[in-house]
């Protein structure tokens, strides 16, 4: 004999477990996670402040003489 079985957490399981696969397929689908996104949005803000911060200023016409 089998012993007794709660249905009310073997459908919350199985549930679980539906969310779970969809999240995977998901993940697949759409890529990255948002902490991956933001480690990115920031190395690039980062960059361009570097850059913008190094950047040679124009040489006026006056300033060659």
């Amino acid at each position: 004999m089998t012993g007794i079985v709660n249905l009310r957490q073997v459908r919350k399981r199985k549930a679980r477990e539906d969310k779970e696969r969809t999240a995977a397929e998901n993940r697949a689908l759409h890529g990255r996670s948002k902490a991956e996104r933001e480690r990115d949005r920031n190395a690039d803000e980062k960059v361009a402040s570097f850059l913008d911060g190094h950047k040679r200023s124009p040489v006026s016409p006056v300033d060659e003489k």
